[in-house]
């Protein structure tokens, strides 16, 4: 049985130059076109449909990762990420529009 998990996605990147900001820039965009919201600057999240997703997508950043700065990845099952607090603030309208109440699984 596949469960959905949650792939976090946190990343510090160098945008002193053109150079930089453009590769921040492209790798930004690259979690977007791949499905990744964003939960708050430089964190992303996807929703997966089991652990064997999960890999798929590490292995895809992997081959997308710029050449400087700072990327770190964290899996999480639904319901670890379900018992996130949110502190201080209001859920993101992108949060409230993904969730696995609304998905299909094939």
């Amino acid at each position: 049985m596949n469960r959905f998990m949650r792939i976090l996605v946190m990343f510090d990147l160098p945008v002193g130059t053109k150079k930089e900001r453009r590769e921040a820039t492209q790798f930004r965009n690259y979690l977007l076109n791949e499905g990744y919201v964003m939960m708050q600057f430089s964190v992303y999240c996807r929703i997966c449909n089991g652990y064997d997703m999960v890999k798929k997508y590490e292995r895809k950043i992997e081959r997308h990762l710029p050449n400087k700065g700072s990327v770190r990845m964290v899996s999480l099952t639904e319901k670890q990420y379900s018992n996130m607090k949110l502190l201080v603030g209001d859920d993101l309208e992108n949060e409230k529009k993904v969730n696995t109440s609304n998905l299909s699984v094939f």
